[in-house]
């Protein structure tokens, strides 16, 4: 396919290839590199306690001592399941410095969807916050977790500052639910248990798992995508590639600063906030809860950042607030949009406000996540989800898998190093979504312009996109057709001026006494926050095809 986007390539500055490194290279290589070339620079602050690249070497060195201790076989699983606190930058890079493999958790998960992913991947250990450690208390014997490590937010916030904020958040506030986990560790005695000269650094390649990313994937079904070290090393280099007209070819400037109000659990803010951010030497400003916007603002305000991605959401939210409009954005050089579609009006008055094109980008968890984005020196927003990374084909594909005619509609296919090794222990659904000569089909469908640009036009799959966040149906379903009173259940996505979209429900009713309230109530138990329905629907019978498939197409008409 000739790759007619290049061209943008040349008028941006963007380097049409980046160099990987060698196949005996792995991020430690990286970031050990990086500690020492940063050593004193933030790298990540939080509550405004910075933690330098000297010092998160030493703890992240001190937690892959401990990891070490456990004598866990290479490759072995570790769950983490945390907000952003600094404690996560500590725990993901000394699991990569271990030879482990780090399994991202939503802390929001329930007791449920935790226990799936736990036993899923295998994980034998699981780092956790005491916000939600009463959750795993529920499932204690049902995974096979065998070491549980267990943080408080004011851990690493020093003495007295930290104890103050523990003690505000168990008493006054009330966020930590009562829990008793036998034998677990707390993380700073886990940081203090082995003598960092024991840390024996492992034999790592590229083509070793660094990551197990869950996503429902375009199949529905909760599966960790195969995040290898040559996946994330060229999703990093490629997005250095994309942003070096904004940030220079080296590293960046001290004074860059990093807004990370997306979950770094999520793979958008992963890669792009804390691999891409320690790798330029970028500080992380840390944001636990973007939906707090005076929290977000106050921040803002403060550190004044350089670069600045998020979602839709809290873009929206911020040119809608008077604080937001009065503050100095004169330091801002790049705004991202990712996880789910920018509106248009979002975009137009962002500009308007702060002077900056939010640029937007896309990608997925099989694919590291970023494949495509649009070029940092635009100075218009495309509505367009750009341009393909260096080193990555996209195609739009029909059904039988060949390309369409430049302008036709198909399914977005993307080929490159940053793609997924596959579905951890799930060939068959490997097969499913990636074709013979090495594309991974997205379950988007797109059309491309004549400059290389895609845009999405629809989505193949019946994947509700929540803030960012893949929302499947058939989940829903699954957890509401077990309540007693529920005959049939049929989900469907519908617009929402905050989220993008939210889940509404259709119901059939087995009881007549059925309520919303108790519907809604049943999901509050049983989903994380953003896959629960926000509207329910009771009907008589829901529409189905002749061989008795419910037609959720048809559900989606009627609203």
């Amino acid at each position: 396919m000739e790759k007619i986007w290049f061209a943008e390539y040349q008028k941006t500055g963007i380097p049409e290839t980046v160099e990987l490194p060698p196949e005996n290279t792995s991020l430690v290589d990286i970031f050990e590199r990086n500690f020492q070339k940063f050593g004193s620079r933030d790298a990540f602050i939080f509550m405004d306690k910075a933690l330098t690249f000297n010092e998160l070497e030493e703890a992240s060195r001190k937690f892959a001592a401990y990891l070490q201790s456990l004598n866990l076989p290479k490759g072995s699983r570790v769950a983490v399941m945390m907000p952003n606190v600094l404690q996560y930058p500590i725990v993901a890079l000394g699991v990569f410095r271990a030879g482990l493999v780090l399994v991202n958790v939503n802390p929001l998960y329930t007791a449920r969807e935790l226990e799936h992913q736990l036993n899923d991947s295998g994980a034998e250990v699981l780092v956790i916050i005491e916000n939600f450690a009463s959750v795993y208390q529920t499932i204690l014997g049902k995974t096979p977790v065998k070491h549980v490590v267990i943080a408080s937010v004011g851990d690493m916030l020093g003495t007295l500052k930290g104890t103050l904020v523990n003690f505000v958040l168990r008493k006054v506030r009330k966020q930590i639910p009562a829990w008793n986990v036998p034998g677990h560790v707390k993380f700073n005695s886990a940081l203090n248990k082995v003598s960092p000269s024991h840390y024996k650094r492992p034999n790592l390649t590229l083509s070793d798992t660094a990551v197990l990313q869950y996503t429902g994937g375009t199949t529905g079904v909760s599966k960790g995508a195969e995040l290898t070290h040559r996946n994330l090393v060229a999703n990093m280099l490629q997005c250095d590639g994309i942003f070096q007209s904004k940030f220079g070819s080296g590293d960046s400037s001290k004074d860059d600063k990093m807004f990370c109000a997306l979950p770094l659990y999520h793979i958008f803010a992963f890669m792009v906030c804390a691999m891409y951010g320690m790798y330029k030497g970028q500080a992380n400003i840390l944001i636990p809860n973007p939906r707090d916007l005076p929290a977000v603002i106050k921040e803002l305000r403060k550190y004044q950042p350089t670069f600045f991605p998020a979602v839709n959401t809290l873009f929206n939210a911020l040119v809608h607030n008077e604080e937001f409009k009065q503050l100095d954005h004169s330091k801002l050089k790049i705004a991202m949009g990712g996880g789910m579609a920018v509106l248009p009006s979002t975009a137009e008055a962002w500009k308007r406000i702060t002077g900056v094109t939010i640029i937007e980008g896309y990608g997925l968890s099989e694919t590291s996540p970023v494949a495509t984005v649009n070029p940092p020196a635009s100075s218009e927003f495309s509505g367009t989800i750009g341009i393909p990374l260096p080193l990555t084909d996209v195609a739009i594909l029909d059904d039988d898998g060949h390309p369409v005619a430049l302008g036709e509609q198909g399914e977005i296919s993307i080929r490159g190093p940053q793609v997924m090794k596959g579905y951890w222990n799930r060939p068959d659904e490997t097969a499913k979504v990636m074709t013979s000569d090495g594309f991974f089909r997205t379950g988007d469908i797109g059309v491309m312009n004549d400059r290389g640009y895609v845009k999405i036009v629809d989505r193949k799959k019946d994947m509700i996109l929540v803030s960012g966040f893949n929302v499947y149906p058939s989940e829903i379903e699954e957890v509401i057709a077990k309540h007693p009173k529920v005959l049939e259940v049929a989900a469907i996505g519908v617009p929402d001026e905050k989220s993008g979209e939210v889940p509404k429900l259709f119901i059939v009713k087995k009881d007549p006494s059925l309520t919303t309230e108790e519907v809604l109530s049943f999901a509050k138990e049983n989903l994380t926050g953003y896959k629960r329905p926000r509207y329910v629907e009771f009907m008589d019978e829901l529409p189905k095809s002749n061989v008795g498939k419910i037609l959720r197409k048809d559900l989606r008409k009627t609203n």
